[in-house]
């Protein structure tokens, strides 16, 4: 094997931020493309340091003509480097970027606890990192949507999904890949500007780095680094805060608005989005905790009117009662 300072590279991240530990069995979700085959090379290579046990998954959304024969590609580098490879073929074509995403990690996550592989590998890379940071500041978020893609999170309680690769960009992949002759099957949707994040891909991110600067996808990326460590400590102290002021459970929730008022507004924020992801059904967006908040300082008797789901806030004296 050659030894290359991305080959190092990856090895530092890997032990420093302990992503992996030894002898672990690693699920490898590899489309075809030059991000997820540096991925699959670079954890092969490492094997041997490591004793993983690495297989490869491959989902085919349905999108495009040749994904049959893009699984078919995928699968014949499988069986050429020696590993398990599964694969999982929508029964309808999915059509929105948010849909195919949700049913990728599920069967992603489904084929992990089947066969009891404790990571999901992604080729994430920081140029990905800094798109998804612009596209949700675009769409406006607060910090938590800017940390922009982290390192590992849980998809359930045995499954966690990891994210090697994003301190490199698409330009070190492509070149990795070049280096080493990997055939990238190249996936015609990425071309197609119709989807926001190819638009920011395509037209957006060139701009900024022709006129503003070169090495734009790494200080977006570093920013959402500095946020996530950001986002850790403030969800941390919120949670404190949230289980200081907080009274009963079930149907009838208790907020004391004496313990709430002297923290920072950031931290009375966090404490009823925590609350809200909890009895919504769907996500809280800005307004519902605005709403929420501000019944911190309300008169007493104030009251929200229902929340999506049906669920009320009222003021009794220090109290906010949530039915």
């Amino acid at each position: 094997m050659v030894w290359t300072p991305l080959h190092a590279k990856i090895h530092r991240t890997i032990k420093s931020r302990h992503l992996f530990k030894h002898q672990e069995r690693l699920l490898v979700a590899v489309s075809g493309g030059q991000d997820s085959l540096c991925l699959i090379k670079l954890l092969l290579d490492l094997q041997p340091k490591w004793s993983w046990y690495i297989s490869i998954a491959h989902c085919d959304h349905r999108w495009r003509d040749d994904s049959q024969a893009n699984a078919y590609h995928v699968e014949n580098l499988a069986k050429n480097w020696g590993v398990d490879f599964y694969l999982e073929t929508a029964k309808e074509p999915v059509n929105s970027e948010a849909a195919a995403r949700g049913w990728r990690y599920q069967i992603l996550n489904a084929i992990a606890q089947k066969y009891n592989y404790q990571y999901i590998v992604t080729g994430h890379t920081a140029s990905d990192r800094a798109e998804t940071l612009l596209y949700n500041l675009m769409r406006g978020t607060g910090a938590d949507g800017l940390q922009a893609l982290t390192w590992q999170r849980p998809l359930s309680e045995k499954v966690t999904l990891v994210r090697p690769l994003l301190e490199i960009t698409r330009q070190q992949t492509g070149q990795f890949c070049q280096d080493f002759q990997l055939h990238i099957w190249e996936d015609s949707t990425n071309q197609n500007v119709k989807y926001a994040r190819n638009r920011i891909r395509q037209e957006l991110i060139p701009y900024l780095q022709t006129n503003f600067n070169p090495k734009v996808e790494s200080a977006l990326a570093q920013t959402a680094e500095l946020l996530q460590a950001d986002v850790e400590y403030l969800e941390q102290a919120a949670q404190q805060l949230r289980e200081a002021a907080t009274m009963g459970s079930g149907d009838v929730l208790k907020l004391n608005r004496q313990i709430l008022k002297p923290a920072p507004i950031t931290l009375q924020r966090r404490v009823m989005r925590q609350i809200l992801l909890e009895i919504l059904p769907d996500a809280p967006n800005f307004e519902h905790i605005q709403k929420l908040t501000a019944l911190i300082i309300a008169p007493n008797r104030s009251q929200t009117d229902p929340f999506p789901g049906g669920a009320i806030a009222q003021i009794q004296g220090d109290w906010i009662i949530i039915k």
